[in-house]
Formats: C-alpha cells, sequence, structure tokens
C-alpha cells in the first residue's frame, strides 16, 4: 500500500538519505534543498514522505504558486532503489488528489527537463498536457481535474 506521511521529526532523517541514481540528478533536487524550501515557504508548501507497505521510498512536494495564482507539483522523486515499481504513478495520484481534496483545484501545474523522459512519460500517461511553455530547460504541463 502506497500513502503519503507528512514530513516530522521522526523522519525527516530518513527522507535526507533519499536519493535517485547519477543519471538524475540533473533532474530532480535534493530532499535537503526541498525541506529547506518546504520552510521557507512553508504556508504553500506541502511536503510528504512517499510510503510502501511502511518503507519509505520517495518524496512528494506540493505547492500554491502565488506569482502566478496556481496549485502545482513542486518536488517529486523516487529512491533509486525503489524506481520502476509503480510507486511514482501511486504517489502522484494521491498528490494530485490531496490538492483536489483539500483545495478543490481544477488545475495543476508542474515541469519536467526536456531531457527527463521518463518523467513526461508518467506525467503524460496521468493526463498532464504540455503548456507550450518552456523556461531554460524546463517544459510546463498543466493538468485540468
Amino acid at each position: 500500500m502506497v500513502e503519503l506521511r507528512k514530513i516530522t521529526k521522526d523522519n525527516y532523517e530518513e527522507c535526507l538519505g533519499l536519493k535517485v541514481a547519477d543519471s538524475q540528478k540533473n533532474y530532480v533536487s535534493s530532499t535537503v534543498h526541498s525541506l529547506a524550501q518546504a520552510w521557507i515557504y512553508y504556508d504553500t508548501a506541502f511536503p510528504f514522505a512517499i510510503y510502501a507497505d511502511n518503507v519509505m521510498v520517495g518524496f512528494i512536494m506540493l505547492g500554491y504558486y502565488e506569482a502566478e495564482g496556481y496549485y502545482t507539483l513542486w518536488k517529486f522523486l523516487i529512491d533509486e532503489k525503489f524506481q520502476n515499481k509503480g510507486y511514482g504513478r501511486k504517489a502522484l495520484k494521491l498528490g494530485i488528489d490531496y490538492l483536489i481534496d483539500r483545495f478543490q483545484v481544477k488545475e495543476i501545474y508542474t515541469a519536467y527537463y526536456a531531457a527527463n523522459h521518463v518523467a513526461k512519460k508518467l506525467y503524460t500517461s496521468m493526463g498532464f498536457r504540455e503548456t507550450g511553455e518552456i523556461v531554460g530547460n524546463e517544459v510546463g504541463m498543466k493538468l485540468n481535474v
């Protein structure tokens, strides 16, 4: 069973130890960086550890981007030891459901690095569509819910 759990004093150190494969490091922020951002943007950042059968397998952070006025999938990673097991898809669905249930969102934005074909495939399979916006190497996507 996959579930999202809040980051607490009991699990943050384990969260800090989550790692992606070397080939993916340019595509995702470290959990150290992400949790620092969550601290600064505590009113609008929603970080969670991803658990599968009570084992931490990843990290997801959702947020509200005040400057643009929309909700976003901000950070997302599955630890390299737990990739290709379907946890990412299930966790992403839980994150989407969280935003819908808590904030009654009608759309969710995210972006992926153009070279990150795995992220593009996952997001597209979940209903995200490219917006046409490209900032640097990041391609914008939006999910209408």
